[in-house]
């Protein structure tokens, strides 16, 4: 998009608000939230006032965090650093150093709200986002609401952002929410998941519902089959401590991927904001029945990487890796096939696969749609032709592919596929965002729209569930089950081959 188009459907600036950050001196902070609040300030998307305060358990004050915030903007801006639209951002930026268990900590970060809405004439409302840690979740709602800070009026509103996982498996979902709403309404809380900012992921309504062409065919009567693939390069890194404890299920499919499948598989809303959309999307998820265990060993495949090589250098197994217990059966791969058994989805298999150490880091939705009904050309023709295909590239190059069948030139006639390709560099000279923008500024503004609502965590972890615990009580007996820098395991082949299909991978052209 050019540089001076904003990054939202939105033309204003957001509402007026003081932004408290738990988990100001953490790496989401410094590397997303940051540069995210930079670009919207650049951008002209935050509101004229505004305060930033920082709060985490690291010594310092105000001139340390403006210090530290300065340092890290500069090695992890997305836009070239602008020292004057630094410069009015860092001033408004405060420090709260202290322990989540402590009361006084949440009373002195009370008095420094104050002192920052006083000093740039921000009226009351706060977007409290935690970066922190799930199990402290509840236990900083529980000390705002202590204080006072949780509490709304007419003329000011208090929002709660939390980041990922909500919750373990269903039964701690639950429990986390309960928890949370003792002190806070559920309109209040935002559940935040960054790849619903992704271009892509959000042009999938644009593209199903502002283009009458494809509504009519987007149903089981023309699609056989949906792929969705989320592919990392990447192992574990530093955060095998985390990783061993969720695994790709929880930490891809419980929440990125099958909030992707919801926008693909959902009805025409009524409006395109709030919970209109939301409605939808967790009908989706509802009408994903879960597995029994039979259909768990027969529908799912999961692997964990070995030692391989990527990109010319060997890299070590899962086992390996810091933190990671010797003897993890941790799943660092996962392939299933759902079924949306509504009228639009029956029989329509929708495959999913996610995992590290794959040959190629791609996120990307793969519609297949059925043969002709004809086969006018030769049947010997039309077999070594595969059907019409439309891929949504959601990263790392973000656009639209629609393979298309044409003849080629000279007297015979002799079939191509052709794939039409839309790249978002075609809209010209682009802004690096971060992916948090687009949902920082709505929760400013309070639209909900690419927010989780409870009913959608609840539905998906009952999805999740049969599974892991099917998981658990049998155990993988062939880890590690695929080296790294391949596409996983042969079963995940397999599982798709029962149907007569196969993976598909694009490289944007």
């Amino acid at each position: 998009m050019p540089v001076n188009q904003p990054l939202t459907g939105h033309d204003r600036c957001g509402d007026p608000c003081t932004i408290v950050i738990f988990g100001a001196s953490g790496d989401l902070t410094k590397r997303k939230l940051l540069p995210a609040l930079y670009n919207l300030k650049a951008l002209n998307l935050l509101p004229a006032k505004f305060s930033i305060i920082g709060f985490a358990s690291t010594p310092g004050d105000d001139n340390w965090m403006r210090e530290k915030a300065t340092e890290d903007i500069k090695q992890f801006a997305t836009r070239p650093f602008d020292e004057q639209v630094w410069g009015d951002f860092a001033q408004r930026t405060y420090y709260v150093p202290g322990d989540f268990n402590d009361i006084k900590t949440f009373e002195t970060l009370k008095a420094k709200i104050e002192e920052a809405q006083k000093a740039w004439d921000v009226p009351g409302n706060i977007l409290f986002y935690l970066a922190i840690a799930p199990s402290f979740f509840a236990k900083v709602v529980e000390q705002l609401g202590a204080v006072g800070l949780t509490e709304e009026s007419e003329k000011a509103w208090r929002r709660v952002i939390v980041e990922k996982p909500f919750g373990h498996d269903l039964a701690s979902a639950r429990e986390l929410n309960a928890a949370l709403t003792k002190s806070i309404d559920e309109s209040q809380i935002y559940r935040i998941d960054h790849y619903l900012g992704k271009e892509t992921v959000q042009n999938i309504m644009v593209f199903r519902f502002g283009n009458s062409i494809f509504e009519p065919t987007w149903n089981r009567r023309y699609i056989e089959y949906v792929q969705i693939t989320v592919a990392e390069q990447l192992g574990v890194e530093l955060r095998g401590g985390y990783y061993d404890h969720s695994g790709v299920m929880r930490d891809m499919v419980q929440n990125h991927i099958l909030s992707v499948l919801s926008l693909i598989a959902m009805e025409p809303p009524s409006s395109i904001s709030g919970d209109a959309v939301r409605n939808e999307k967790v009908k989706v998820l509802e009408a994903i029945r879960p597995m029994t265990p039979e259909e768990v060993i027969e529908n799912t495949i999961r692997g964990q990487y070995g030692a391989g090589t990527i990109g010319g250098k060997d890299v070590p197994g899962y086992r390996t890796e810091p933190d990671v217990n010797p003897q993890s059966n941790t799943e660092t791969f996962v392939a299933m096939k759902l079924m949306v058994e509504n009228w639009r989805w029956a029989e329509v298999p929708f495959y999913i696969r996610s995992g590290k150490r794959l040959a190629a880091h791609t996120t990307e939705v793969v519609i297949g749609f059925r043969r002709a009904p004809l086969l006018l050309f030769g049947e010997e023709m039309e077999k070594n032709i595969p059907p019409n295909r439309l891929v949504m590239h959601v990263q790392p190059e973000e656009g639209i592919t629609l393979d298309i069948h044409a003849k080629r030139p000279g007297p015979k006639i002799q079939i191509s596929n052709v794939p039409l390709n839309f790249n978002y560099r075609e809209f010209g000279e682009t802004t690096a965002a971060t992916g948090y923008e687009t949902l920082l500024y709505d929760c400013m503004i309070g639209e909900t729209t690419l927010f989780h609502r409870y009913d959608s965590v609840d539905a998906s972890w009952r999805i999740v569930n049969p599974i892991l615990d099917v998981w658990q009580a049998l155990p993988a007996r062939a880890f590690p089950n695929y080296a790294a820098g391949t596409w996983g395991p042969a079963a995940a082949d397999q599982l798709v081959a029962r149907d007569g299909h196969a993976w598909h991978h694009y490289p944007m052209g």
